[in-house]
This record gives C-alpha cells, sequence and structure tokens, in this order.
C-alpha cells in the first residue's frame, strides 16, 4: 500500500463508523455446550436454608467482599436470623472459603459454571438449595477435613476427679489458665446468634474477643453492661447461650460460660469496683426499696445505683444472694465468687438489710410511703411436694430447707444445725436442683466415712431430664444411681421409719401440644430402698408479704406476677422481677432487674416532670 492511501485511510477510516452511530448493535452468541466439570469444580453456589442458620460467617471471611447477608421473609427458631447469603458473582473469585467456614453445612459449590444474561442484576444472587437456575444440578467442590477452617473442639475446663471431689465441697472446676482462654475464644466466630438468645442479650463476642487480646480489663467493662453478677454466671449460668453457637452445628460451641468466668477471675474486686463507680450517672433523684436480695434485686439496685438513686435492699435471710447463696452448693458456687460480685454492688452505695422481712419486720405500706418506687424479688422459695401418702413423715424433706441447712452448716459449723446425713437417699426430681440435693447429700456421706448411696428418681426418662447434662454425667461419675420414668405412688413406712418408695411406671410425662400431662403404668410397680427421701419437684412463690387491697389490683397468670416490658406491674409504683415473673433462672432474673432498673427510672422522670 502507498503513502497516499494508508494516509487516506488512516485519516478518512474513523468517519465510517458515522453510519452505523444509530444502528442497534449484533452480539453473536457462542452456542452454549455443557461440558462436565470436575468432581471438585468450584461453580455456583447453593444454600439449604433449613439448616444456615444466618450467622453471617461466610459474608466476613470473604476476601473479595462478594457476600452480604439480605434479610429474608421466613420464620427462624431462636438462635438463628432470618437473613441468608447473597452472592456478587462480579466480585466473587470462587475460592470456596465461604465453604469451607460455613458453620452448618448449608453452603457448598456446584459444578454449574455457565450463566449467560443481559441483565447484571442476575449476577448478584441469592442463592438456595436449588442454584441460579433453580434447577438440580451436582454438587461441585465440598468441604474436607484439610479445608476445615473452624476449631471444631472446645479446650475443655479442668477439673478434680470424681472420686477425689466427692469427698469435700471445693469447687471442682479450676478454671482456665491464660493459655487455654485464649485457645478458646479463639474459636468464636463473632456471629452473634448467642446475643440474642441471652435473656440479658451480653454482647458475648465483644467479651470474648477481649480474651482473645488478653484484656480481661476490656472485657469486665462489657461484661458489666448487661451484667453485674457475671462471677456467679460464669460458674452456674445455664448458658442457653451455647445452644445457640454456630460452632456447635458441626462441633463443640464456645465455651461462654467458663470464658466470663476466666474474666472475672483475673480482675481484682478493687478494679471492677473502680470501673463500675466511673460509670455513676448523678441524675437520679429518689429512693428506691428493693425486696429481695436474689439474682433480680441484687441487678435491679446496680443499675439504679449507676443512675444515682439511692437503694436499699430488703432481704429475710442473714447474708444476701438468695438463691445463690443458699440454694447452690458451694461445689458449684462458693462464698467467695458471690461476695465478689456483692461487694461490687454494695461499694455503689446500695444499702442491704439483712434479717429483715417485709410483712413482718416492714410492710409493703410503709415501703411505699417511704420510697419513691418498689421491686418486688422474692423468688420461688416454698417447695412443692408429690402428696402422695407418706409424704407428711419427720423424714421426707423438701429441697430448698435442706440445701440451705448445709450451706449454713458448711460455713459455720460450730454455730449451725448439722443437716441429716442418712446411709440411704431418695430424690424425687429430675432437674438441677434435685442434683444439686443428690450431690451434696453423696459428699456428706463421704466425708462421714459412708458410702455413696443416693438415688434420684423422675417422671422424665434419661433423655427428657431437665438438669444440665454435666449435672447428668458428673453424678453419675460420683456414684448417684437414676431410677427414670417412675412416678412415686407411696412412701413406704414400717415401725415407723422409712423404707423406701413405692413407684410406677411414666409412660408419658407431656402431651402432644407439650403440655404437663403425666400417664402411668399402674401394673409396673418398683420398690426404691432409702431411710430419706427430698421432693426436689419444684418451688412456688410466696406472696404473704402483700395486702389483699394490693394483691387485688395485681394480676396473676399460674402463680406468676404480670408485668409489662419494662417490669411494671399494674400497680405503677410497684415493680418485679425474676422467678415470680420468669421462673426460677438467674440470668432471667440478672435481665429482670436491668429492665426494672430501667423502667422505674423512666417512671420517676415522668412523675418528676
Amino acid at each position: 500500500m502507498s503513502v497516499y492511501e494508508t494516509f487516506k485511510k488512516s485519516f478518512w477510516g474513523p468517519t465510517i463508523a458515522w453510519k452505523r452511530l444509530f444502528t442497534k448493535p449484533v452480539t453473536i452468541q457462542v452456542p452454549r455446550v455443557y461440558r462436565e466439570a470436575s468432581e471438585r469444580y468450584r461453580g455456583f453456589h447453593v444454600n439449604d436454608w433449613e439448616l444456615c442458620s444466618g450467622c453471617s460467617t461466610c459474608s466476613k471471611v470473604c476476601p473479595t467482599d462478594a457476600i452480604k447477608m439480605v434479610p429474608v421473609d421466613i420464620e427462624v427458631e431462636s438462635g438463628k436470623k432470618a437473613q441468608r447469603p447473597a452472592i456478587d458473582y462480579g466480585r466473587c473469585s470462587f475460592c470456596a472459603m465461604c465453604v469451607d467456614i460455613c458453620t452448618t453445612g448449608s453452603l457448598n459449590m456446584t459444578r454449574e459454571y455457565i450463566h449467560i444474561s443481559d441483565d447484571a442484576n442476575t449476577f448478584f444472587f441469592l442463592p438456595d438449595e436449588t442454584g441460579i437456575h433453580h434447577q438440580e444440578v451436582p454438587l461441585g467442590y465440598q468441604r474436607d477435613e484439610a479445608s476445615e477452617l473452624l476449631d471444631l473442639e472446645r479446650v475443655e475446663m479442668e477439673e478434680l476427679p470424681a472420686d477425689e471431689r466427692v469427698d469435700s465441697f471445693i469447687e471442682y472446676v479450676k478454671g482456665y489458665s491464660r493459655e487455654q482462654a485464649i485457645a478458646e475464644a479463639s474459636r468464636c466466630v463473632d456471629c452473634e446468634l448467642c446475643v440474642d438468645v441471652c435473656p440479658a442479650n451480653m454482647d458475648i463476642p465483644r467479651y470474648i474477643e477481649s480474651v482473645f487480646k488478653n484484656d480481661t480489663s476490656e472485657g469486665v467493662e462489657w461484661i458489666y453492661k448487661t451484667n453485674p453478677l457475671p462471677g456467679v454466671c460464669g460458674r452456674v449460668c445455664t448458658h442457653k447461650c451455647e445452644t445457640a453457637c454456630s460452632i456447635g452445628n458441626r462441633g463443640e460451641p464456645v465455651a461462654i460460660r467458663w470464658l466470663k468466668r476466666y474474666i472475672m477471675d483475673q480482675e481484682s474486686v478493687e478494679d471492677i469496683i473502680k470501673h463500675s463507680k466511673e460509670n455513676i450517672s448523678k441524675k437520679g433523684k429518689g429512693k428506691i426499696a428493693i425486696i429481695g436480695a436474689g439474682p433480680s434485686g441484687l441487678s435491679a439496685s446496680y443499675y439504679l445505683s449507676l443512675m444515682g438513686y439511692k437503694v436499699t435492699i430488703f432481704e429475710a435471710k442473714e447474708l444476701p444472694g438468695g438463691v445463690m447463696r443458699y440454694g447452690i452448693p458451694r461445689y458449684r458456687l462458693p462464698d467467695e465468687a458471690l461476695d465478689k460480685d456483692i461487694d461490687v454492688i454494695k461499694a455503689l452505695g446500695v444499702e442491704i438489710k439483712c434479717n429483715t422481712t417485709v410483712g413482718k419486720d416492714i410492710t409493703l405500706t410503709e415501703l411505699k410511703n417511704k420510697y419513691d418506687a418498689v421491686f418486688l424479688g422474692t423468688g420461688f422459695m416454698l417447695g412443692r411436694s408429690t402428696k402422695v401418702p407418706g409424704t407428711d413423715h419427720e423424714d421426707v424433706l423438701m429441697a430448698l430447707p435442706l440445701l440451705e441447712k448445709i450451706r449454713d452448716y458448711l460455713r459455720d459449723p460450730e454455730n449451725s444445725e448439722k443437716p441429716p446425713v442418712p446411709d440411704s437417699l431418695i430424690v424425687i426430681g429430675g432437674g438441677n436442683v434435685a442434683m444439686d440435693v443428690a450431690r451434696s447429700i453423696a459428699r456428706l456421706q463421704r466425708m462421714e466415712g459412708k458410702k455413696v448411696n443416693v438415688k434420684v428418681t423422675s417422671l422424665e426418662s434419661m433423655e427428657e431430664l431437665p438438669a444440665d447434662l454435666e449435672e447428668i454425667v458428673e453424678g453419675r461419675e460420683e456414684g448417684i444411681q437414676f431410677f427414670p420414668s417412675r412416678g412415686p405412688k407411696e412412701v413406704i413406712i414400717e415401725n415407723e421409719k422409712i423404707k423406701g418408695l413405692k413407684t410406677i411406671a411414666c409412660t408419658r410425662v407431656f402431651d402432644d401440644d407439650g403440655r404437663f400431662s403425666p400417664e402411668f403404668d399402674e401394673s409396673d410397680v418398683m420398690t426404691i430402698d432409702g431411710e430419706m427421701i427430698v421432693e426436689a419437684i419444684g418451688q412456688a412463690p410466696d406472696y404473704s408479704y402483700l395486702p389483699n387491697e394490693l394483691r387485688e389490683k395485681l394480676e396473676f397468670v399460674r402463680g406468676r406476677l404480670m408485668v409489662n416490658e419494662k417490669g411494671q406491674t399494674s400497680i405503677p409504683w410497684l415493680f418485679a422481677g425474676g422467678d415470680i415473673v420468669n421462673g426460677p433462672d438467674i440470668i432471667h432474673g440478672v435481665a429482670d432487674g436491668h429492665k426494672a432498673a430501667v423502667g422505674i427510672d423512666e417512671f420517676l422522670t415522668r412523675e418528676e416532670g
């Protein structure tokens, strides 16, 4: 080509395209030919929504920020979130880290790799089990042992061996070392599912992160925002949060309770008091009376004190703590741990008047006249009886009074009545209180040189027992015998002495709707030998301190006092929480106390305005 022709073509060439300026472009599509991908191919994602918990771990691990959690209109059970991962395939690098870290195993990759569309929005896709094209496709890459990103085994808390711990009431759970605690904290994936399940909505991931950073002082700050009894809860909380832990879907849940205990064991009471005092607000004006120094009353007093209110607790017992002091055995909750939590509360100016029974030493009406608001946190302290023939015998005891007598005796044996230590004991009940009685008497038997001879009988089968699994396992290790699925029929008495308990088979505890409705087989009879019986089938409230004119204005449902979302009863100046509202559970009591403190503050602020 000559120089002239080259110049002509290069000069006028661009103008040739002008005639195509308003012509619709033509895209030639290559024929779609599917080729079978390898079994480990990393194609488009699928997600089993039934398995997925919405934990967002996949989103957090994605190196290209291709995964976003999207709210979805589905019903989810407690401990799950109504959100699912959506994937931007314009960003996805198909690395499969989301699959490797998926806590439930719901997320996988397929061998499907072709998607052609002129709609860019289709490349931002919310996968379900049918994939991007809503059809069944073969799975591709799946996680294996080599690609596992989660640490599925927890760092176990060290315990004294059974034959050693049953000889005394020494706290047998030793506590984490720093190295153990950091290793356990590193397992947390910050999914926050535990926060939703915790009655107190504690910011669990934040205080676990403080352990990982080896900054337990920061952990104390996070914990005390929602729980002023962490030394207690770090030992005996029902730890329902761990049932929601996303790691627990494929492995063992993070030891949330033990990590809370670790934090509190590292910090001195002086440092905790200093932190709490730094958060006191001077805005509150008024005096608050609290009846009962149990979990809910102590919690309410702590947060009211932070708001600047003058708080006085009226406690019928010699020492504060309620069921924490007098119901839970020392081997689970030593006095030192409880006292540490209470000392922090008292340091804020809370006055605790022990040996003061409301209704006897001072009336509720008098409290109403002297204080601006009153909080009821009296707990469930009355025992329930099976009322079968023979339960009126002097050697048939209620669980809580016996546990209280044991605690008093161990605290001050010289000035306290010694509890009975039978050669053989039968405990009726299947909950934690029943296990506390059984394991306490087993220890007393060993301390007196006797063999452990304690039998626990319950309506529930072993699989249905309401007691914590660890209580059942450890009880068995200590020699406790179990007689499940048995209902008490009669206390066998000969020559005015108890010889045993006649039982019949319990074939069903709950009906199809989950309501308590036991059924029995009268032909299946078994006698359980024993010389003393303890009934541990539940507790009831004592409202004897409520004047009739006030009681008539309050609303009760099956023995529990009805309150609004701020803990306020139908009497504006009267608030309540804990056992009498939500049943016997320490962490619920803590949450109720905090909630009521906020409610009392709002009530008094409105009254003042």
